[in-house]
């Protein structure tokens, strides 16, 4: 039996790849492809929109539709225009963190401290090569202040029961000289804003000429 090409494409952030693979294959939808921008944009939003739009426009003509699977994520409201001029639809929200938390937990946390830094599953496993060596504080500690001098405390949403994680979420709350708090969050939120999404875009049918051409 042939198997059927994807007709739909998640284009996502490279820190939610595990967790979205992990979606699909639960999903058993076969018409759904997955590619990954890397995580390490986190470290520099203002590039995020242009490096959303070099994608879309290098599938062109691949998929019938594509979804992206971004927050705002910084990028002060920027990933939005291109999305629109692009013709494609994203998660909704204005941080990543929110589609593992959902809406009213995150809200909560950030308004009980606003000066929160939020780590999940991927991010306390790759803190070191993304925070610690991708902001230069490995060989410049004395930009700490500079990064995180208005943050209060870090809450590590998890994904997953790893103590491994949890005790790397803990050392790297002390290496920022944060409060440390843990909240369980699993996959649900992200599981079902990504199901609605890809349900939304295969109702559509055929995408737009921008995406066809």
């Amino acid at each position: 039996m042939t198997e059927t090409a994807p007709t739909v494409l998640v284009l996502a952030c490279g820190a939610l790849a595990h967790e979205i693979i992990a979606v699909l294959r639960a999903s058993g939808w076969s018409h759904v492809a997955v590619q990954c921008l890397p995580a390490a944009l986190h470290n520099t939003p203002a590039a995020i929109p242009e490096r959303v739009r070099a994608a879309l426009g290098a599938v062109r003509g691949r998929y019938e539709r594509v979804f992206v699977a971004y927050a705002d994520c910084g990028t002060g409201g920027e990933l939005d225009r291109v999305l629109r001029e692009e013709g494609v639809e994203r998660i909704p929200g204005a941080h990543c963190y929110e589609f593992f938390a959902g809406s009213r937990l995150f809200a909560e946390l950030a308004e009980e401290e606003p000066g929160t830094f939020f780590l999940t599953d991927f991010l306390a496993r790759h803190f070191d090569r993304l925070v610690m060596k991708g902001l230069g504080l490995e060989r410049h500690p004395e930009l700490l202040p500079m990064y995180f001098g208005n943050y209060r405390r870090l809450v590590y949403l998890s994904q997953s029961d790893s103590a491994e994680l949890l005790a790397r979420a803990q050392q790297a709350a002390a290496r920022l000289q944060l409060e440390f708090e843990h909240r369980r969050v699993g996959h649900d939120n992200l599981a079902g804003a990504l199901t609605h999404g890809i349900r939304m875009v295969s109702r559509h049918g055929k995408a737009d000429r921008r995406l066809l051409a």
